[in-house]
């Protein structure tokens, strides 16, 4: 068994029913998999084989669902790019991940054609109207042990990793959240955050499509309403989403006949503020659940029967286990706080090409997340610190480090420091603390400007303070807590 057999057996038992709700449109079943048969055998005559690294850099549109399933059926390697990203990123994470072809549209390709990997090839996806159909091809073998996904994932070092996620693993956390969410053939997911992350990867695209299931594929994400017309429209029944558009839906409002039947938060915490507003305006249960790339991503989630408790990531999903442990790794009692690990089937196989980042994330068939909590006697889990010294912008990872170091190659910066501050819109933003060089002047419009060419608009601080110096401890380590006081 594998994603692309999985997907083939869906299939088989769901023909004539919808896949894809984009505006007017609506894709069957069917019609992904004879498209997705139909590239991946223009891919193989491209000369993809099987383990090949195969890029995917679209936003969020009907093809992005053929498009990855054909690079499993030729036995490629599915790697997701971040559509916020500059090319000197990009440039990157390809590079690392060995990849010679990316898939695009013509919105990104210009961008596409800018990086400077030798021998990339791009393939514009729109060009798959012109491919001839039904065109032989013979899928080629996988295992759930072979190599499906590779999603980067920053690493404290400011440096991307790539999370090697098997068809095991994707399938195992899709069958996963398949109970927890008690999803079947009728339901209607809405997609709106994009599919290159791996919350809605699973959540959003992999599950409704294995199940026989819908994806509300959404258009346009401004105003809101246009969100809650297209929930309406197409009697959408599942909401996945990050915080903050929890809120922004509350305010909007939903009439009492809306179709929704769950909403689950996920990609950062939900604030309990945010929880028990949407909890007094709308009748929808609202979870919270918790999950990492390195993980397929989803760990644990509120149960829909309930408790549902606030400030709780809930309780492990079927077939994945947790635990609380200290540094040594002794696993800790109800109450004590420690390092939250994960083990099942859902974990990743490590980090591509890192041995050394793999063997400190994996310790005896258990995944050390970075994140410090507790459990509670009832078996709910709790987030309370974050030991990795990262920011969630949008549910998106930002680490500091990456900010900082660019924020150093700007002549006349002496100091760098990057820290997060709680955004109700964002969930957090990055705030940029600088001293100067003797003699030297920064201005802020032209290091804002220089920070906005080589990073994604997202991880560029919102706000950059000039001290004479930067606090320090003993050892010389910058404070940031001292940074993050300054700003309260």
């Amino acid at each position: 068994m594998n994603l692309a057999t999985a997907f083939s057996a869906s299939t088989a038992q769901h023909k004539g029913q919808p896949a894809i709700l984009w505006g007017d449109r609506t894709f069957r079943h069917e019609e992904l998999w004879a498209e997705s048969l139909k590239i991946a055998a223009h891919l193989g005559r491209m000369g993809v084989k099987p383990g090949d690294r195969v890029a995917l850099w679209l936003k969020n549109c009907p093809e992005f669902i053929p498009a990855f399933f054909a690079i499993l059926q030729a036995g490629g390697v599915v790697v997701p790019v971040n559509n916020f990203l500059k090319s000197a990123e990009v440039d990157y994470l390809l590079g690392d991940a060995g990849v010679n072809l990316i898939i695009t549209d013509s919105t990104l390709l210009q961008s596409a054609q800018q990086l400077t990997l030798p021998n990339l090839q791009a393939w514009n996806i729109e060009d798959a109207a012109q491919l001839p159909p039904g065109t032989p091809f013979e899928q080629t073998a996988r295992s759930e042990s072979d190599l499906a996904v590779l999603i980067y994932t920053s690493g404290t070092t400011g440096k991307a990793k790539g999370a090697m996620l098997s068809h095991g693993n994707l399938l195992a956390n899709v069958e996963s959240c398949r109970i927890m969410l008690e999803a079947v053939d009728h339901d209607r997911f809405v997609v709106l955050l994009p599919l290159f992350h791996s919350f809605m990867m699973t959540v959003g695209m992999l599950l409704p499509v294995l199940i026989g299931g819908s994806m509300v594929l959404i258009k346009s994400l401004h105003p809101p309403k246009n969100i809650i017309a297209e929930i309406l429209q197409h009697g959408a029944t599942i909401l996945p989403a990050i915080p903050q558009f929890f809120r922004t839906l509350a305010h909007a409002g939903l009439p009492p006949n809306q179709p929704l039947r769950l909403c689950v938060s996920g990609g950062a915490p939900l604030p309990g503020e945010i929880l028990r507003e949407f909890t007094a305006r709308m009748h929808v249960p609202l979870i919270e659940g918790y999950g990492l790339s390195e993980a397929s991503p989803v760990v644990s989630m509120n149960p829909l029967a309930g408790p549902w408790k606030e400030g709780s990531i809930g309780v492990p999903v079927p077939g994945v286990e947790m635990s609380v442990q200290d540094d040594a790794g002794q696993h800790l009692e109800p109450k004590q706080t420690g390092e939250i690990c994960v083990r099942g089937a859902n974990v990743m196989l490590g980090y591509w090409n890192q041995p050394d980042e793999s063997s400190k994330a994996l310790r005896s068939g258990w995944l050390l997340t970075g994140d410090i909590g507790h459990r509670d006697s009832d078996g709910y889990y709790y987030i309370t610190d974050r030991k990795k010294d990262m920011l969630l912008v949008n549910g998106i990872n930002v680490y500091p480090r990456e900010i900082e170091e660019i924020l150093y190659q700007f002549p006349g910066v002496k100091e760098a420091a990057v820290v997060g501050i709680p955004d109700p819109r964002r969930g957090e933003q990055a705030v940029a603390f600088i001293s100067q060089t003797e003699g030297a002047t920064v201005e802020e419009k032209a290091l804002l400007h220089h920070l906005r060419a080589k990073l994604a608009e997202y991880k560029v601080p919102r706000r950059i303070i000039i001290l004479s110096a930067l606090p320090r401890n003993a050892t010389g380590k910058i404070l940031k807590t001292a940074l993050r006081q300054s700003l309260k």
